[in-house]
């Protein structure tokens, strides 16, 4: 597969796995509503806080949505969005291969961007998700009317490329029925399996009894189909069809015969497709009519309308699903995903998180009727947890910082050897088991013994503390008084902290 070469990628590619691994602090008072939410609100560069997020959400994020700097060569407000070509490949890169980590095995990723770098980022996309991820390049109908200042095309439209983590396993949910779609059935017949609309009975593809006359009820012969068509049935099973009332004749029983398609048998949905107009998903006038509404001192340059994240969430999640915005802007994807009654996580930098992203969530907990607030009869609730990026887990010298507590290196320890989150448990030295090896962590006298390395030196007596595990054990501790011998006899592995814990 052809790869995108550019200045400084060997850098990017290598960006993800040299970043720092730091801790996230919460700030209760930026929190609001149910302080047990699962939602997070995350304040921080977010390739570190991506990095912070493994842990705890590797493989568990359903649907990624991701509107980064389109690059336009254009100042705005909030962010810089004039990066050399380079530098945008480069700022995208790591963090793409981060959030695939984060991506469930059914899950799917969607980015906004438009023909600025569209057809790069598809490649590095190719790259990094694997060609064969690929899914669909969604066209949505930004503007409602052309710019006539343009200088060559009026740019009405921008992409939502879409991949998933395994095309095999993702599917897409069926869209619901508009109202223009159903106002298609009739019952002109008053047949009791209720509205129907007429198909056609004729079409190009060769069928071999698909050609023979038809003597309508009144009377009149059809010598065939149109010239160059075939009917789609043969003439047994049109026979079948007109006895049971699925051919409609017309009125007067002289119209060429058609198939009568009921409402109640077609699916109760509508299959995506990659057109997205304005009239059903919103445009950019709306998006920021949205945006004063809630926040009128200070309004996000770029917003995107409430319906075009709802039309992505429809598609590619169900209630309970895990959201994750990394560049959450103006915090639309997170406020429709608490409307929708999702999980979510948005991470946004500097004090854009604090000035626009938490006064909004606060207003949608609080039942804000903007949006798509009436078309899913949101009533407020719910809540969502504040967090900033804290310090490092390793210091400039490899050494664990001593703020650390034992949940965070636990989760740190646990991704590291398994690739995988930490599951959900009590506090205990026995972090879980995974492929039949027990592990195992002796930090910050988790076994109840506050002193001095009291509880973190594997010794007999640690041992017989430990929850039992019959099989491999790895076990991380500050040193070990066990011998090689009696180590191997137990089926341990020993390693030592802090040199032998991996930065991720």
């Amino acid at each position: 597969m052809p790869l995108l070469q550019w200045l400084n990628k060997d850098q990017a590619v290598r960006t993800a796995a040299q970043c720092a691994y730091r801790l996230l602090e919460p700030v209760p008072e930026l929190s609001y509503g149910d302080q047990d939410s699962e939602n997070l609100v995350i304040q921080g560069d977010n390739l570190e806080a991506l990095k912070a997020l493994l842990p705890f959400y590797a493989g568990k994020v359903k649907c990624i949505y991701i509107d980064p700097p389109y690059n336009t060569k254009s100042a705005f407000e909030h962010y810089d969005d004039n990066l050399e070509h380079s530098q945008w490949l480069s700022l995208i890169y790591p963090r793409l291969e981060l959030l695939r980590e984060l991506l469930a095995e059914d899950g799917s990723i969607w980015v906004s961007i438009d023909d600025n770098e569209a057809h790069y980022l598809k490649v590095v996309m190719d790259e990094i998700f694997g060609r064969k991820n690929f899914i669909a390049s969604n066209i949505w109908q930004k503007i409602y009317s052309p710019k006539n200042s343009a200088k060559h095309f009026s740019d009405d439209h921008d992409y939502v490329i879409v991949y998933a983590k395994d095309s095999e396993r993702w599917k897409p949910n069926l869209l619901p029925r508009t109202e223009k779609q159903n106002k298609a059935y009739k019952n002109p017949d008053d047949d009791p399996r209720g509205l129907w609309k007429a198909g056609d009975l004729s079409a190009r593809n060769y069928y071999g009894e698909g050609t023979y006359s038809i003597t309508c009820p009144s009377g009149r012969v059809i010598d065939g189909p149109p010239s160059g068509m075939y009917w789609r049935v043969s003439k047994d099973k049109l026979s079948i069809l007109d006895a049971d009332n699925r051919i409609w004749w017309g009125k007067d029983g002289n119209n060429t015969p058609a198939i009568k398609r009921f409402l109640s048998e077609v699916k109760q949905g509508r299959v995506p497709q990659t057109l997205w107009m304005y009239e059903e998903v919103g445009h950019t006038q709306e998006a920021k009519k949205e945006a004063v509404a809630l926040l009128r001192d200070s309004v996000f340059g770029t917003p995107k309308p409430e319906r075009l994240m709802q039309r992505i969430l429809q598609i590619a999640t169900i209630e309970g699903d895990l959201v994750l915005d990394s560049f959450l802007g103006s915090a639309t994807t997170v406020a429709v995903a608490h409307k929708m009654k999702r999980r979510y996580i948005g991470i946004e930098l500097g004090e854009h998180a604090v000035t626009h992203c938490q006064p909004r969530l606060v207003k949608v907990v609080e039942g804000e009727q903007g949006g798509i607030s009436k078309s899913v009869d949101w009533q407020g609730g719910g809540g969502f947890r504040f967090y900033k990026l804290g310090q490092t887990v390793f210091d400039s010298y490899g050494y664990i910082n001593p703020e650390v507590r034992f949940d965070a290196l636990a989760a740190h320890i646990w991704f590291a050897e398994t690739r995988s989150p930490k599951p959900p448990a009590e506090k205990s030295p026995l972090l879980g088991l995974h492929n039949g090896v027990a592990y195992y962590l002796l930090y910050n006298g988790i076994l109840g013994d506050r002193r001095p390395q009291g509880g973190n030196v594997l010794t007999s007596k640690v041992l017989e503390l430990l929850p039992p595990h019959d099989g491999p054990k790895v076990i991380y501790g500050e040193t070990t008084r066990l011998g090689p011998e009696r180590l191997k006899q137990q089926q341990i592995t020993f390693k030592q902290i802090p040199y032998d814990v991996r930065a991720l």
